[in-house]
């Protein structure tokens, strides 16, 4: 008989929900029961689980108490976050969790404050002698200008992002060689570029700005490295080659056997001692060379490119908690494998039931 865990699923209005829950569903060794939570009421991971709860958000107060509650009433097994802002509450709260049955994937509480904070993610890698882009760390206009001059501005563009941020969320790029005639008429006002001029004139009158991390541009390829490490040991790592992205989230993407990609990532997520589902942002430099854009401590929204490819890291996050060793075809990657995503619908009633057309 097939162990039986009943998952909670938090962000599940978030992209990476639907993969994750169809990956789950997908393990063969192990029978699952998701239950959905999110604070939107419309979230449309809802109506792919088993069972749905609106909750409160990690900034509130009852979060902790809210998600306690939920995983004992319903002897909730294992509980997967998807939102960073959650994380390291979770971890705080892990030894309760335990206590009532329900075990976490997910690294420690101080891991997770070190590699959530992009600036003193960089510190500590660059601390450790491992290539880091050029950065400063800055909180007004004054700090930010200056540091855009110091990294090569304008000779070479420079991009400036929050320290605490998710996605593409405050990610720009300040660049004087940019065609702002072309972008004018055939891009999308969502572009991340922004000239020195508009920079100005935003920041005008304001003394303080969010602690904000400027940094080199990586000019080349851009990866995402997803990893199941356990306890600071990589499992596995599976590189996808972003070809395409909308507004953070990629929409056409391949995997690549690119070792040099593989060993700094692992590196990385080992030197930062990280456990369970883990994402490193790659991006090589003008020299080719990968370093380091971000670390999602968490499940990444295409992490079901991986799944298509032969490696179904939430299910092995699910065996790596219920202490059951993968097997050796559960680990082979098949290289290459493409992925474009496309939109479908969920439909349903007034009273949020769901229906196929």
């Amino acid at each position: 008989m097939k162990p039986f865990v009943r998952i909670l699923l938090t962000g599940a209005g978030s992209p990476a929900a639907s993969g994750v829950i169809r990956s789950l569903r997908l393990n063969r060794d192990i029978d699952v029961e998701i239950i959905g939570m999110d604070c939107n009421p419309e979230a449309v991971g809802f109506h792919m689980s088993n069972k749905h709860v609106v909750g409160p958000r990690a900034s509130e107060e009852s979060f902790i108490p809210f998600v306690l509650s939920l995983c004992a009433e319903e002897k909730v097994g294992l509980l997967f976050s998807l939102v960073t802002d959650e994380l390291i509450k979770l971890a705080e709260a892990e030894e309760e969790l335990l206590r009532i049955g329900t075990r976490l994937s997910i690294s420690s509480a101080d891991s997770l404050r070190k590699v959530i904070h992009k600036g003193r993610l960089y510190q500590a890698l660059q601390t450790m002698g491992m290539a880091v882009p050029e950065f400063r760390m800055v909180n007004s206009p004054e700090g930010l200008i200056s540091a855009l001059y110091e990294l090569g501005y304008p000779a070479r563009p420079v991009c400036f992002k929050p320290v605490v941020s998710d996605g593409s969320r405050g990610f720009h790029i300040v660049d004087n060689g940019a065609d702002r005639f072309r972008m004018l008429f055939q891009e999308k006002p969502s572009s991340a570029h922004i000239s020195e001029e508009e920079l100005l004139r935003i920041l005008h009158g304001h003394t303080i700005i969010p602690e904000t991390l400027v940094m080199e541009y990586l000019p080349h390829e851009e990866y995402s490295v997803d990893l199941l490490v356990k306890h600071g040991e990589a499992v596995v790592a599976v590189p996808r080659l972003r070809e395409v992205t909308v507004g953070g989230i990629t929409t056409k993407s391949s995997i690549a056997k690119e070792r040099d990609i593989v060993d700094y990532a692992v590196a990385v997520v080992e030197s930062m001692q990280l456990n369970g589902n883990i994402g490193v942002q790659v991006r090589r430099d003008r020299l080719r060379q990968p370093k380091i854009v971000e670390i999602n401590p968490r499940i990444q929204g295409t992490i079901v490119h991986c799944t298509a490819a032969g490696i179904n890291l939430p299910a092995l996050a699910v065996k790596q908690a219920l202490d059951i060793p993968p097997s050796k075809d559960e680990l082979e990657i098949r290289w290459g494998t493409r992925m474009t995503r496309y939109w479908e619908e969920v439909f349903y009633d007034v009273h949020g039931s769901s229906y196929a057309l």
